[in-house]
Order: C-alpha cells, then sequence, then structure tokens
C-alpha cells in the first residue's frame, strides 16, 4: 500500500462533498426562505450524494422531528 493512499482518498472525499455542494446550491437550497429541519436535512444528503445528483437523485427530506429536551 503507497504512502499516498490517504492522501488520494481524502482528495476523492472532498471533490465528492464539493460537488454536492454545488448541486445544493444549483438546486436553490440555500437562499429558499423557510429554514427549518427539514430544509437542513435536505441540504445535508444532498451534500452527501455528491456527484449521484447529476445522476438522477434527488435526496429530500420531508419531515424532520428533533427531540424535545425533558
Amino acid at each position: 500500500m503507497s504512502n499516498n493512499t490517504p492522501r488520494i482518498a481524502s482528495t476523492i472525499v472532498l471533490v465528492w462533498l464539493l460537488i454536492g455542494i454545488l448541486a445544493a446550491g444549483q438546486r436553490g437550497y440555500y437562499t429558499e426562505r423557510e429554514q427549518n429541519c427539514a430544509t437542513l436535512g435536505t441540504i445535508a444528503v444532498t451534500v452527501i450524494a455528491g456527484p449521484l445528483n447529476y445522476a438522477g437523485v434527488n435526496p429530500k427530506v420531508d419531515n424532520c422531528k428533533l427531540p424535545e429536551p425533558s
């Protein structure tokens, strides 16, 4: 195993996430007026999906319930 393997893996993950960030921006998720848990969840899953967004994946979070403090 090469010493460059961790560096290559880190670069691939970084590029993957940057593509997801770009996809979320193109979909207008950062400028939506209503910012709630579902919107933030949709942004997160879009970023994690990365290049899959351009292959037809359109992840969305429709309902999100946060735990209530006791």
